[in-house]
């Protein structure tokens, strides 16, 4: 009935709008235990509630699958510079045997 109240609104959307409209006022009926126990004079209330209420839920999942791929590619990242500055440091260090090996050998003669 709440809906039907509502239907002037819905019209009044874009037609992708009302699919939208529709799926957010079918999010109530996730937690029609929650609103039926929550007495309220304006039945609005606990819809709007229940609506808010998914949405945060969902906005906390979203934020912790970001901080989630943050932090693997904070560490990726951190490998990966560790790699490149042992490669780096791999070359600097073989030349340097060389050059030692080199000298060894002129001072033999």
């Amino acid at each position: 009935m709440e809906k039907q109240g509502w239907k002037f609104f819905r019209n009044a959307l874009g037609i992708s709008e009302r699919k939208e409209f529709d799926e957010m006022f079918d999010i109530p009926r996730l937690y029609i235990t929650t609103c039926t126990n929550s007495v309220q004079l304006v039945p609005f209330h606990p819809i709007a509630m229940s609506i808010l209420f998914h949405h945060y839920k969902e906005l906390m999942r979203c934020s912790q699958k970001l901080e989630e791929i943050v932090n693997t590619t904070m560490i990726r990242i951190r490998v990966k510079v560790q790699l490149e500055g042992q490669q780096d440091i791999e070359p600097k260090q073989s030349q340097r045997q060389r050059q030692s090996s080199t000298q060894l050998k002129l001072s033999d003669f």
